[in-house]
């Protein structure tokens, strides 16, 4: 189904828009449901699909992206796709070249050292000439589900891609990335400016190419207190979100809700609820009505159960489940994960969280 060429107009019609009806605040019948990292390798048909491609290679491959994108719907009755990708290839659009370790994840052949190695970044980046290949694999998605359900585009968000930049990969303390934001706050925002502009045309350009929502992953707010949180990140989320909004009216493209996930920012639910996205993510360590609270009624919540609940049996998944339901109340909310699908999850369980999300929300708003 993901081979032929299509051009982003004339798409099928959406056959199940629970998902864009919660995100935008109406009234739905069941509470809808996806998971982060829904097309993994918790699957083996993806780790059949993947074995003998290089990571980014895949990520290159519009084909192989709109057929990873799918694997998941085929098995379960998610309410939305989201395209198969990875955040990093934003840094790779600034010139800087990242490698898939096995067993050590994504690595950085040479991170950002000194204040000086920001010069050697692309200072100007023509997002279709450098991630075109995301936006032909978010048409060709959109033309292959079709219209069972939306398909969501994302981008990683500043602060956590500047993280990995200078980390050269993943980390536990983000010392490096940190040390920056202590000892050199200029060049450090002058990074972040620069990546909050491309992810700006990357955002509108997946829209521009058929993407239906938007999630921004601030992955790695964790590592930040409430102050530097507020001087780093929350000014470009804000940001983001106000000018993807403004070009896509410019360019009459349509006005998509945006989700906005900052891992364990709990200490910034009220910002982040008033930081113009349609939708806040929560990771699972926060209580949905403290969540409910703090970001209010105008917002819809999307979280947040934590993933190693999947472990569990699956009537204690449903119970859980019920348990989330209740705390959130069926309306206004997504239901998700409160961060990705690990990759040793039994899909069957996958299965019946999505199950027992569309099951206990139909039997509480009936009743």
């Amino acid at each position: 189904t993901c081979s032929l060429l299509h051009s982003p107009k004339d798409f099928p019609k959406l056959k199940n828009d629970t998902f864009l009806r919660a995100a935008r605040g109406e009234e739905t019948e069941h509470t809808p449901v996806w998971c982060m990292r829904q097309a993994g390798r918790y699957l083996p048909e993806f780790r059949e699909t993947r074995a003998s491609q290089d990571f980014f290679a895949t990520c290159r491959s519009p084909k192989l992206c709109c057929e990873l994108t799918l694997q998941p719907l085929r098995r379960f009755p998610l309410d939305a796709a989201i395209i198969f990708s990875d955040i990093l290839v934003v840094p790779q659009a600034l010139g800087m070249e990242v490698v898939m370790v096995p067993g050590k994840g994504p690595t950085f052949t040479e991170p950002l050292k000194e204040v000086e190695d920001l010069l050697k970044l692309r200072q100007k980046v023509d997002v279709t000439a450098e991630l075109g290949y995301v936006f032909q694999a978010i048409t060709l998605t959109r033309h292959s589900l079709e219209g069972k359900v939306p398909l969501i585009g994302f981008s990683g968000a500043p602060w956590t891609l500047m993280s990995y930049m200078i980390e050269g990969g993943g980390s536990t303390t983000m010392a490096k990335a940190k040390s920056w934001l202590y000892r050199h706050p200029e060049a450090s925002h002058r990074l972040l400016r620069l990546l909050a502009d491309v992810i700006i045309d990357y955002l509108v350009g997946q829209v521009a190419a058929g993407a239906q929502a938007l999630q921004l992953f601030e992955s790695h707010a964790g590592h930040l207190g409430p102050e530097l949180f507020q001087d780093f990140a929350l000014p470009y989320i804000r940001n983001i979100a106000q000018a993807v909004k403004s070009k896509l009216k410019e360019e009459a493209l349509p006005l998509v809700p945006m989700i906005i996930f900052a891992k364990d920012a709990h200490y910034a639910l009220r910002d982040l609820g008033h930081a113009g996205y349609e939708v806040v993510g929560l990771d699972w360590t926060i209580r949905p009505q403290e969540a409910r609270a703090q970001i209010g009624r105008d917002v819809t919540l999307q979280g947040n159960l934590d993933p190693c609940a999947l472990y569990a049996p699956k009537e204690k998944i449903g119970e859980l489940v019920k348990k989330m339901l209740e705390a959130f109340g069926t309306q206004r909310y997504i239901a998700n994960l409160g961060h990705g699908l690990y990759p040793d999850m039994n899909p069957e369980h996958v299965g019946a969280f999505v199950e027992a999300v569309h099951a206990h929300s139909r039997h509480i708003n009936k009743h």
